[in-house]
């Protein structure tokens, strides 16, 4: 009894020894360091700081109008009214209005034919106008076309209206064959509608696997160029234990970034007045399977880094934006070729962007995000296996080196012995 008591207060030793080690490591490596901590904290401000304003007010847009006429002129009145555009130039051609759209004078156009008042006139007609929308950013392309689109709508109700009480028909009953069934728009997620407030949750977790990953990666590639043990237990010369290395240096990672996730989970949100009506508690449950995950998934991948500036030269321009688009975020996921979906649940970023947005953004409970919280799990549970498969198999291969080498020095000493005599 005392003897196992021995082996395993040895072990405990051993696992913490390995986890001040890799701690100590961390808070001497200023590029780590900048990358666990500046990087986590800063990046979010920057991209609250570009989507600050979440709609885009008073965009400039250039007006042709051919017609001239008072329909034309009450359309453009109260699109003017609508706080989105601002109808800053009146063109007397397209070829002038082409030309401030391309000088990025206006984000849009829209045209009014000759015939606009005689076509709306005539009970058959149908009245056209065009409108063209600067497709370089999204937000000035959707600001222009859904306030013109909420203007052509009720100018197309007053229009049917008008001509049913030109047929003799009762202005109240002309106003229910049009009105339809009554309807309240109601925002759900995102009151404000803006970019920002339905991106930055997404960011936020892409934050902290993103750190998280070129960090653990960068300290593999460092302690391969200075040909320290990688595998093993530090200050053994042959023993070695996988299990106790993977928990011990995924320890040290795991206390940093939980706390960061916890300030950057559950207070960033309040702090950028984001969308933010789930449950702490569940966020917080929430988050250790994923940085679990991403811890175990660094290590397989940064086994491969044979060298500092490999994790950032390689992973940097090759997984940041692959990872936001395949986990259906900034893309839909309908879109997504079958082949780049499969990939996608192999990386823990995909269920966790989605599972988070769920409890912060949408309220849900963790029991109905179970699916992405049990993904997480199996994520790092399958991760954790092949990391240690993987440091079982080159510490098997190191020691089998060193046995060798010893059997060739042996083999070498004896045969000087032998030339002696």
């Amino acid at each position: 009894m005392s003897h196992r008591f021995y082996q395993h207060w040895l072990q405990v030793k051993e696992f913490c020894g390995i986890f001040a080690r890799e701690l100590h490591r961390i808070f001497t490596d200023p590029g780590v360091m900048i990358i666990v901590f500046l990087g986590s904290l800063a990046y979010p401000f920057l991209y609250k700081a570009m989507y600050w304003n979440e709609q885009i007010t008073n965009i400039p847009v250039a007006v042709v109008d051919l017609s001239q006429s008072p329909e034309s002129r009450d359309f453009m009145y109260r699109w003017d009214a609508t706080p989105d555009i601002s109808l800053t130039h009146n063109c007397v051609s397209m070829v002038e209005a082409e030309r401030l759209l391309r000088d990025q004078e206006v984000h849009g156009i829209i045209y009014f034919p000759r015939d606009f008042a005689q076509q709306l006139a005539d009970p058959l007609g149908k009245a056209h106008i065009s409108l063209y929308c600067d497709m370089s950013s999204f937000l000035y392309m959707k600001g222009i076309y859904l306030s013109c689109n909420m203007v052509m709508l009720d100018k197309m109700r007053n229009i049917q209206i008008d001509r049913y009480e030109n047929m003799g028909m009762d202005k109240e009953f002309a106003w229910s064959l049009v009105q339809g069934a009554p309807y309240t728009e109601t925002a759900l997620y995102s009151p404000t509608g803006g970019y920002g407030s339905f991106l930055i949750p997404a960011v936020l977790i892409m934050v902290l696997h993103q750190t998280l990953f070129f960090s653990i990666c960068m300290l593999m590639g460092t302690i391969r160029e200075e040909k320290t043990e990688v595998y093993r237990i530090p200050g053994k010369r042959r023993g070695y234990s996988a299990f106790r290395t993977i928990f011990g240096r995924g320890g040290a990672y795991f206390i940093i970034y939980y706390a960061l996730a916890a300030i950057l989970l559950g207070v960033f949100p309040r702090l950028f007045g984001i969308p933010h009506i789930g449950n702490i508690l569940d966020i917080l449950r929430f988050n250790v399977p994923f940085i679990l995950a991403v811890i175990f998934f660094s290590l397989c991948v940064g086994f491969f880094c044979h060298n500092r500036e490999s994790g950032m030269v390689l992973l940097v321009p090759t997984t940041s934006l692959i990872f936001l688009f395949i986990a259906g975020i900034s893309w839909p996921k309908e879109l997504i070729p079958v082949g780049w979906k499969y990939v996608s649940y192999l990386i823990p970023y995909t269920w966790a962007s989605n599972g988070f947005i769920h409890i912060n953004s949408m309220g849900a409970s963790l029991y109905t995000t179970r699916t992405e919280y049990l993904a997480l799990w199996g994520l790092a549970a399958g991760y954790f296996v092949l990391a240690v498969a993987l440091f079982m198999i080159a510490g098997y291969r190191d020691e089998l080196q060193e046995r060798r080498k010893a059997a060739g020095l042996q083999q070498e000493l004896e045969a000087s012995a032998v030339v002696a005599e």
